[in-house]
């Protein structure tokens, strides 16, 4: 069991996933200096149901059972003037208790697990990375700098799935498997689901 500094989104983080985020409040400003001067990893965890950002008043958001820890690997001042980072995922966790600091921050007691060992990517998931592929060639995503192994089938997978703009709880249910066919099965399916659905709604 370790204790880490957590920081809800009502966005899912994937391993080897990167997301932007603008920090504008202040316990979140403590926690990305803190993460920044020490190098040291914090937790991103699903709002299953409230708010991110803290109303006086008004109830805790209740968060999912697992997370993702998460490195700053760049930042920048926007022009808004607020703080942007960008995160990536790194290893998964359980969430087994927390308490709040006097900062409002938000702290976890977790266990993290296993790491992932690499999984080689079979022929019969060959659309995976082609998909993969193409989304890499949209400028925004080319932003991201992403620079996954595609001969390893958890990164695609994971990759992938932090960009297809899928519902967050399919993100955080996929997010728990634990064997990498079961994902890889889920995703092909989805794909499939969404080719479906834009052959029917092509014009004729």
């Amino acid at each position: 069991m370790t204790e880490l500094p957590l920081f809800p989104l009502s966005g899912v983080l994937l391993p080897y996933g990167k997301m932007p985020l603008q920090i504008f409040e202040q316990r979140y400003l403590d926690l990305v200096r803190d993460s920044m001067k020490n190098d040291s990893p914090f937790g991103v965890v699903w709002i299953r149901r409230g708010a991110e950002v803290a109303v006086r008043g008004a109830a805790a958001p209740q968060l999912g059972d697992y997370g993702t820890s998460a490195r700053i690997v760049d930042w920048d001042q926007l022009p808004n003037g607020l703080l942007g980072v960008t995160i990536e995922g790194g290893r998964r966790f359980d969430l087994h208790a927390t308490s709040e600091r006097a900062s409002g921050l938000l702290v976890g007691e977790v266990s993290l697990r296993a790491a992932l060992p690499a999984a080689r990517m079979a022929p019969r998931w060959e659309q995976l990375p082609q998909v993969l592929r193409s989304l890499q060639a949209h400028p925004h995503v080319q932003r991201m700098a992403l620079q996954p192994d595609y001969d390893d089938a958890w990164q695609v997978a994971y990759t992938l799935l932090q960009l297809l703009p899928l519902e967050e709880a399919v993100k955080y249910r996929l997010l728990g498997l634990d064997e990498v066919h079961a994902l890889l099965e889920e995703l092909d399916a989805i794909l499939n689901q969404i080719g479906a659905e834009q052959s029917l709604e092509a014009p004729d």
